[in-house]
């Protein structure tokens, strides 16, 4: 989805602040919520990865720029054991004392229709387009990429494929694509002429670019 999560390339936002000798933990309660999510992850199989993930997207954008790090986690974890039925909202917001700040719904995806190839289908040296899809649900193809052409330098082993698994569709696997951009392909003459940008993407985002 496109949301205030995606700030690749956005600009306006300041400064990145640098804490110097920052602790794992500012306080116990962020140590709690990053437990809470590997265990709900890891031995409770209540939501998956790509759920989470998807989740801390679905915050209200507002909240979403004012919360610190594991108030984004625990956020999207209480909005996934709430939408998982594992406790009611009634109950998570007694125990909070007061009004808890829920992830907005989930939309509703589709499977696309598309089924994992017997083979990678680019190859090093590729030259590829990021397909420029903007979906209502859970992504991980940048926006600031989408459209752009790059050159393939790596295929990786297959893995699950998130769009769909972040909405309990059927599961695929597909290779993940190491695309080489040319910065100031992605952000014009603004970028320094030498740098370049290594993008993980899966196969399903990409297609042949033109003259291949």
């Amino acid at each position: 989805m496109d949301g205030i999560h995606d700030l690749g390339g956005m600009a306006g936002f300041g400064p990145i602040a640098v804490e110097v000798d920052e602790p794992t933990f500012h306080e116990p309660w962020e140590g709690t919520a990053f437990a809470l999510n590997a265990l709900a992850i890891g031995s409770l199989h209540a939501y998956n990865a790509d759920e989470y993930r998807h989740a801390i997207e679905r915050m209200d954008p507002i909240h979403y720029l004012n919360a610190r790090y594991y108030e984004r986690v625990l956020t999207g974890v209480a909005s996934l054991m709430v939408e998982k039925g594992v406790v009611t909202r009634a109950e998570l917001e007694g125990a909070a004392r007061g009004r808890f700040p829920f992830a907005h719904p989930n939309a509703v995806v589709e499977p696309d229709g598309r089924e994992a190839e017997p083979c990678p289908r680019f190859a090093v040296g590729d030259r590829v387009r990021v397909r420029d899809i903007h979906p209502a649900g859970h992504t991980r193809v940048p926006r600031y990429v989408r459209g752009k052409q790059g050159i393939v330098i790596h295929v990786a082993p297959r893995f699950r494929f998130p769009d769909a698994s972040a909405h309990g569709l059927p599961p695929r696997d597909e290779p993940t694509v190491h695309v080489e951009f040319w910065a100031r392909d992605l952000w014009g003459s603004d970028a320094d002429e030498h740098d370049r940008v290594v993008v993980d993407l899966w196969e399903t985002y990409l297609e042949v670019a033109d003259g291949q």
